[in-house]
């Protein structure tokens, strides 16, 4: 990563997201990376440079204003308020503070965790167990633009960097750091540095690293769910731990795409008969936004278990997917078990042979199972 070009102000790309309107904001990572710049800054030079310059893995150069600045004889400290635009993000008003201190030449860069950031307890995620939470790509940032603040003003670049977050352990009780073994408080992020509003990359990473989590405790069970309800029943039925639970949420393709390249023995996917009809019917991002119940769809299963036209034509004009299983379960006709069985088929095609055995579970809303598929696997036929 090179350290330069010009400036841009923070929120500057909104072009970039002239078709949605929304503005982009700025990772953990960015943040830290600031603060630690202006930080040893000050430590070198005497002064906090306000706003401070950085430049991200991709060459844009946002500047960032300090919120708070202090210093010592060997330290100094900046912070930086960190802006997501208009995702919603829980981090989104956060105070990062990076407290930079001297250390003796040949030492490097060392990383410590202060408050409201976590430490990795578990193994399975891109940190040993022990180190601060803060992940590679943001690591890689402050040690080099550490460089470049040292050649500029001819310090050695051997420093700690104690990256804090004020009330960052109770944030993360909103996050899936706690159940991925991060304790302690949140994780410095970010690949790009830029948060793209309403961008399923953070999500869809969470689910890989619980993969990943599950797999070094060596779990061979994992269960996909949609929700917290569907979570609960998955427990229930399966008696599994907290980190063989992957939160899917929408994002049922992300789940068996990972799973793909790094299986498990057996997958359950749980959740609401209306998410997993969608599934059912080839979809794979189950948000109503990109993609909705297919009740013609839901007419056809129908018909493949018994129903007659009359019967066929009310599902296909249903108010919602939750009304056409009651109106099939009380004509006997097994909708939400003909829904789970079709959702396993497309299940087991995305995971193209990969050897995981997947049973599906359709709930409604209280959390009563609906429909249920057994466990079949690639070499079942």
């Amino acid at each position: 990563m090179a350290v330069g070009g010009e400036p841009v102000a923070v929120g500057g790309r909104q072009a970039q997201l002239q078709h949605t309107g929304l503005r982009p904001g700025w990772t953990t990572g960015a943040c830290a990376t600031a603060a630690t710049t202006a930080a040893y800054t000050a430590l070198l030079g005497g002064d906090f440079p306000d706003p401070v310059t950085i430049t991200l893995p991709k060459g844009q150069r946002p500047a960032f204003a300090l919120a708070a600045e202090e210093s010592g004889p060997d330290w100094a400290m900046a912070a930086i308020v960190k802006d997501a635009g208009d995702d919603p993000d829980v981090t989104h008003g956060a105070l990062v503070r990076a407290r930079v201190r001297a250390l003796p030449p040949g030492s490097g860069v060392v990383f410590r965790a202060g408050p409201g950031v976590g430490t990795v307890t578990r193994a399975g995620l891109p940190l040993p167990v022990g180190e601060p939470a803060i992940n590679p790509v943001p690591r890689q940032m402050m040690r080099e633009h550490v460089a470049a603040v040292a050649e500029r003003l001819g310090g050695s670049g051997d420093v700690e960097i104690e990256v804090s977050v004020d009330h960052g352990e109770e944030i993360a009780r909103s996050t899936w750091n706690p159940r991925l073994g991060i304790l302690g408080g949140l994780s410095i992020l970010g690949t790009t540095g830029i948060v793209v509003p309403y961008s399923c990359s953070a999500w869809i990473d969470s689910i890989r690293r619980g993969v990943d989590v599950a797999r070094a405790a060596g779990r061979r069970h994992v269960a996909g769910c949609t929700g917290s309800t569907s979570e609960k029943v998955a427990v229930a039925e399966h008696a599994l731990p907290e980190d063989a639970l992957l939160d899917m949420g929408d994002f049922a393709g992300a789940v068996l795409k990972y799973l793909r390249r790094h299986p498990v023995d057996r997958l359950t996917i749980a959740g609401g008969f209306a998410k997993l009809s969608k599934l059912a019917a080839g979809h794979l991002d189950l948000h109503s936004s990109r993609s909705q119940v297919d009740k013609g769809f839901l007419a056809e299963l129908a018909r493949t278990g018994g129903a007659d036209e009359e019967l066929a034509t009310a599902v296909a004009t249903a108010n919602t997917g939750l009304e056409t299983v009651q109106l099939c379960a009380a004509r006997g006709v097994p909708l939400g078990d003909l829904v789970a069985e079709a959702a396993r088929e497309q299940a087991l095609g995305v995971l193209r042979g990969a050897p995981v055995a997947v049973d599906v579970i359709c709930i409604d809303r209280a959390g009563t199972i609906v429909g249920r598929a057994h466990p079949r696997g690639p070499r079942d036929g």
